[in-house]
């Protein structure tokens, strides 16, 4: 088993120096292998935070500086122990929503088990019968008009996702 913690919109350093104290203890109690980042970074900080958790991989988002957006790129396709993930940030594609942008994104895409993305703060986590997962972590750090603070940890395993939890919390504190 693989455990990935999902997360997207941290926009540090506009809030704080320090990612949420309940997002890395959150992380590092499940055990993640792996950290995958959706973008709106707004800065390398939440990278090197994140990085002293576990490994860590993205794309960059609306919000972040070119540099940022050349170094990781905006869309992706990440291939770990035979699953295929779909990563983009949600502002790119057709569509009214981020969901409806994301699955644009990656339109004649085969294979993929799961569509990550971000945007909207908006968490989701949908298993389609037609289709790839949907799965927005949400934010971490700007839970907008949502009732708490979210990230996502997502377990793969043989050869598939095992299971994709919405973790949620209501104290951003560093």
């Amino acid at each position: 088993m693989l455990r990935i913690g999902v997360v997207s919109d941290t926009h540090l350093p506009r809030f704080g120096r320090a990612l949420p104290r309940a997002l890395l203890a959150g992380l590092t109690d499940a055990r993640v292998d792996r950290v995958l980042h959706l973008g709106d970074w707004t800065s390398e900080l939440a990278w090197d935070l994140l990085a002293a958790v576990a490994p860590i991989d993205g794309v960059a988002g609306n919000n972040d500086p070119p540099a940022l957006a050349d170094r990781l790129g905006l869309v992706k396709v990440i291939e770990t122990d035979g699953v295929r993930l779909g990563l983009t940030h949600g502002h790119l594609g057709s569509g009214r929503t981020s969901r409806e942008r994301a699955r644009s994104t990656f339109t004649g895409e085969a294979g993929l088990a799961a569509i990550l993305f971000g945007h909207s703060h908006i968490p989701l986590v949908e298993r389609r019968s037609d289709g790839p997962w949907l799965i927005n972590p949400g934010s971490p750090t700007d839970k907008r008009q949502q009732p708490r603070y979210t990230w996502v940890l997502l377990t793969l395993g043989d050869g598939g996702i095992v299971h994709a939890e919405l973790r949620a919390y209501d104290d951003r504190s560093p």
